[in-house]
């Protein structure tokens, strides 16, 4: 009875995909990672604040009016960690794409626009220099100004714990009427917008802190809209998968639903750890 060959550890041709000797296909085929799955960064500050304080319908409007309320409607998702980590361990960072016995495929613009409806052209997402030299300080006096709230510390850097954000959060919550100024309606908004980009879309690895950075694109809410957020939020996924599919990462960040939600989820049954092969 003849059997079929083996499956190839690898790439069969190493002229393109250079870096499968330090990629994570490697380690798990080797064993070495069968052990020691990445871990999911996923605050659920966010999710709970929502489930305990729903927004007024006046943050409601103000949240559809900066493109990003799509987001909070679809709410928290079950990831389907098995898919996730077969994905991780064929996403390729030379061609961002994934290797598949079947061919490649990856994510792309339309699926954020058309899942999400995260504008994909527009204005870059892109900050000026004299926010990237802003020292700690300058950075809590411009949030206590946009929000009107300024955490206490002069540790931390340019980032700021989500778990904070959330109990001044909380302490605003039933301030909120209809008859709540605009000023603190906005206030508002921009901290509920740094909660979904620190626990959702640009989520990192220490899995409880936002940059203060995004307060440069949270000054002007009317402006929100007119910026490439679906790119920006897909390269730093890809970015995410890039760094998690090299060596023995421990984590993973990034927006992963969008990872589940396209078209793999549907056509994709591969078991975790497997290798794929070509």
């Amino acid at each position: 009875m003849d059997f079929p060959p083996p499956a190839h550890p690898g790439p069969a041709e190493n002229q393109l995909l250079v870096l499968q000797g330090d990629h994570r296909s490697s380690f798990v085929w080797e064993g070495q990672l069968s052990m020691q799955p990445l871990r999911p960064r996923r605050p659920d500050d966010l999710w709970e604040f929502i489930g305990e304080h729903p927004f007024h319908a006046r943050v409601v409007a103000r949240l559809q009016a900066t493109g990003f309320y799509t987001i909070f409607e679809l709410g928290r998702m079950q990831l389907d960690w098995s898919l996730i980590m077969a994905l991780v361990e064929r996403w390729r960072p030379e061609t961002h794409t994934f290797h598949l016995p079947t061919g490649e495929d990856t994510i792309t613009l339309e699926d954020v626009q058309v899942l999400y409806g995260l504008r994909v052209d527009g204005q870059a997402v892109a900050l000026p220099q004299y926010i990237r030299s802003m020292m700690r300080a300058q950075f809590l006096d411009m949030m206590g100004h946009l929000t009107g709230y300024r955490p206490q510390g002069d540790a931390g850097g340019s980032r700021v714990a989500l778990s904070a954000i959330r109990d001044h959060m909380e302490f605003l919550h039933p301030d909120i009427t209809g008859e709540t100024e605009d000023l603190h309606i906005e206030r508002y908004t921009r901290l509920a917008l740094l909660l979904l980009f620190g626990c959702v879309l640009f989520s990192n690895t220490s899995g409880s802190k936002v940059s203060m950075r995004f307060l440069h694109h949270l000054q002007q809410l009317d402006g929100l809209p007119q910026y490439s957020w679906g790119a920006d939020v897909l390269a730093y996924l890809y970015k995410s998968m890039c760094r998690a599919s090299m060596g023995p990462a421990v984590d993973i960040c990034g927006f992963l639903p969008l990872l589940q939600v396209t078209k793999f989820s549907n056509t994709l049954f591969i078991s975790p750890h497997s290798i794929w092969s070509k």
